[in-house]
């Protein structure tokens, strides 16, 4: 399951957008907000959008929830999407320019790039935690069901949402629609690394 994503969402394409879509973003905030990243793993601090009254903020938040009190295991970095309510969940929104699956039994594992066929820049639908005592926020990406392109890869995929659906998902409308996969074609995947036989 996706535990690694590439940010190489630039300042000036992100505004763009945003301003395409009538997005307000916080005037306080500057590419200094939106760090680009070849790989964000685990444990990683990344970017994350919010709602703050009508505006789209940016914040850095943690990859992976902590365990609960008293649990063992490690963060949790994935959340199941199906069959559940967010409406009391804080939402956010994980900007991403692809996100990595892998395959085989031995490391190094063979890596495989995912990518919107029809642009640069996307988001996975995430989850996210206020921070406890001086800990930084932390965020969770929700999966669904693989697509077409995802299927012979992996048996489940992050959701995948196309920047006119962001607003649809801050504001929960259209859950039913946005929780799933996209359709065939909607995803371009090529093999980076290969895995050890």
């Amino acid at each position: 399951m996706c535990n690694d994503y590439e940010q190489h969402i630039r300042w000036k394409e992100y505004c763009e957008m945003m301003q395409s879509l009538a997005l307000r973003i916080p005037a306080h905030q500057s590419e200094l907000d939106l760090p680009t990243a070849d790989d964000i793993k685990i444990g990683d601090i990344a970017p994350v959008v919010r709602t703050s009254g009508d505006e789209f903020e940016l914040f850095a938040a943690k990859f992976g929830f902590p365990p609960s009190a008293g649990r063992k295991g490690g963060p949790v970095f994935n959340f199941v999407s199906e069959n559940r309510d967010f409406s009391q969940s804080k939402r956010c929104l994980i900007p991403a320019s692809a996100f990595f699956e892998f395959t085989g039994t031995k490391y190094p594992k063979a890596k495989h790039r995912f990518t919107l066929a029809d642009r640069a820049i996307f988001a996975i639908a995430g989850l996210w935690r206020e921070g406890e005592g001086n800990q930084p926020a932390s965020m969770t990406m929700l999966t669904t069901k693989p697509s077409p392109d995802v299927a012979p890869i992996h048996n489940r995929q992050v959701v995948i949402l196309k920047p006119e659906d962001w607003r649809h998902w801050l504001a929960l409308s259209k859950q039913d629609q946005l929780l799933k996969p996209l359709p065939a074609g909607s995803l371009s995947v090529e093999q980076v690394r290969v895995g050890s036989d």
